[in-house]
């Protein structure tokens, strides 16, 4: 299931933008800023972030999902040495709007979990591409990045997702 997103009736006005530094700070266009897109990083059209690293995948909501979503209460995440399948479900996020689930844009094994969110699930808030993620994956697939969106894709669909 894709992950749902509840927008206020202000988001058509909003706009993403890219942010291309080391430290992923956001940088905001001159419309409004309110979700940040990390260089180096793929995306699937469900709003999560992939980051491959060597033999290890980092895996997270994007910054634009954790905004629609709004404050996160709770999250419920896999137990490691688990597997995850691409476009599938692996755990939920709850927030004060809503609960929406969370899939893997890649296949693989869970090395490890971000046991953090259990007592402080706000990170996702706070830090969605750093102290906020999820799962680390070992791909068994790699070629199934080629298939996720890049920065500038996955801000181009952001934008036609806000416009409908």
């Amino acid at each position: 299931m894709a992950l749902r997103l509840w927008a206020s009736s202000t988001a058509n006005a909003l706009r993403i933008s890219v942010a291309s530094t080391a430290h992923h700070s956001p940088s905001c266009s001159l419309s409004r800023c309110f979700s940040t897109v990390v260089e180096g990083l793929k995306y699937a059209s469900s709003h999560e972030w992939v980051k491959h690293e060597g033999p290890v995948a980092t895996i997270g909501i994007t910054d634009h999902a954790q905004d629609h979503l709004g404050e996160v209460v709770f999250v419920d995440l896999p137990e490691p040495a688990g597997s995850v399948s691409q476009g599938k479900s692996f755990g939920a996020v709850e927030s004060v709007k809503a609960t929406s689930d969370i899939n893997s844009p890649i296949s693989g094994e869970i090395v490890e979990v971000n046991t953090k969110l259990s007592e402080t699930p706000g990170l996702i808030n706070k830090s969605p591409y750093e102290e906020g993620w999820m799962i680390k994956v070992k791909p068994s697939n790699p070629s199934e990045l080629e298939s996720l969106l890049g920065p500038k894709e996955y801000t181009k669909f952001c934008e036609e997702e806000e416009s409908h």
